[in-house]
């Protein structure tokens, strides 16, 4: 197990927490979010695994992963896509697919609440629409044991790699359409204290975006190939204050070797918060490998979480540092310099 700590860059002055202003569009008052109020530091594990086609093996392999989350002091784990399953033939991952409230979820809403801990489980195979289709789904399990939000993959891979196969993930996934609903859930005392009242918003679901508060921050959900699309991360963290956005993926050797960091370090230096992405590795079946490569990277672009074998299985861990986000955001205010939309559509060519 890795262990990473986020540090400063020594020519940023740590500043006092500041509270993001809220978009607009986003009028909510949280408790949960902004753990950062009492506590400047709060952990975070991310999960390397290589899923099989057996759910009762990836969940004995996650529960263990949990355990030594916990063990670390981590207030959430976050697992890659396809954690619950990797299909070693064509239409597997059809036959196992299973609504949010099935006996398969159901199995890691009680691994988060006997463990005390958040899960964020990405890729999971949800029933789609029709016979032919599923969801490509991200779900939050808070502590409790809760569902607490779902985002849906709007980017499928279909590509063809030069040098490698042929995928096109949309012949058997709907693309998310999440819809534009606000999540109002329970207050929990035990995050905030003194609540000014009984229920606070604590997720924001629009057609393309998902943002929750939890223990560890303000949380941008997103999965595995929307990572090339950075207009989605920018929404995130410019229109709905994101502090930390997840990544869980399964990129392919090929794609992982060419990409995986350097569009990783990207995201976080263009939006100035930790990303988090936790990653499948090795060998899954005969026709499948992932690249790994778990990390955990910083509001500067630093990696401050790795394990020492990218095809291991394993956990990294590191601190969200609060005070950090708000330093590199003060010192370098990126959202005060951007232009508005109405700015490039009137721009000449």
């Amino acid at each position: 197990m890795a262990l990473g700590l986020t540090r400063t860059p020594s020519f940023i002055t740590r500043l006092p927490v500041i509270r993001p202003d809220r978009s607009v569009s986003l009028t909510v008052k949280s408790s949960l979010s902004m753990a950062n109020n009492s506590n400047h530091t709060v952990r975070i594990a991310a999960a390397q695994m290589t899923s099989i086609n057996d759910l009762t093996s990836n969940f004995n392999t996650c529960s263990h992963l949990v355990k030594e989350a916990v063990a670390a002091g981590a207030k959430m784990i976050c697992f890659p896509e396809n954690f619950s399953f990797v299909g070693a033939r064509d239409g597997e991952s059809m036959k196992i697919a299973e609504p949010l409230d099935g006996p398969i979820m159901q199995k890691y809403c009680s691994l988060a609440r006997e463990s005390n801990i958040w899960l964020s489980l990405g890729g999971f195979q949800e029933k789609g629409p029709d016979d032919t289709h599923l969801c490509n789904a991200h779900v939050l399990i808070d502590d409790t044991g809760h569902l607490r939000s779902t985002y849906r993959k709007i980017h499928l891979f279909d590509v063809d790699i030069p040098g490698g196969a042929v995928f096109k993930e949309s012949s058997f996934t709907e693309a998310g359409m999440n819809n534009s609903t606000y999540m109002v859930v329970e207050y929990y005392t035990k995050y905030g204290g003194d609540c000014p009242s009984k229920s606070t918003v604590v997720s924001f679901s629009g057609k393309n975006i998902v943002v929750v508060d939890s223990p560890v921050g303000r949380l941008g959900l997103t999965v595995c190939y929307d990572l090339r699309f950075p207009e989605l991360y920018q929404r995130l963290r410019y229109q709905h204050q994101a502090q930390v956005l997840l990544v869980p993926a399964a990129f392919t050797k090929i794609t992982g070797e060419a990409h995986w960091e350097i569009l990783l370090r990207a995201r976080a230096i263009e939006t100035q918060c930790y990303v988090i992405a936790a990653a499948q590795a090795g060998k899954h079946n005969d026709k499948r490998e992932s690249y790994g490569d778990t990390l955990i990277i910083d509001p500067w672009g630093k990696v401050v979480g790795r394990l020492p074998d990218r095809a291991s299985t394993g956990i990294v861990i590191a601190d969200i540092d609060f005070s950090l986000i708000d330093s590199v955001r003060t010192k370098m205010p990126i959202s005060e310099h951007m232009k508005p939309l109405k700015f490039w559509n009137s721009a000449s060519p």
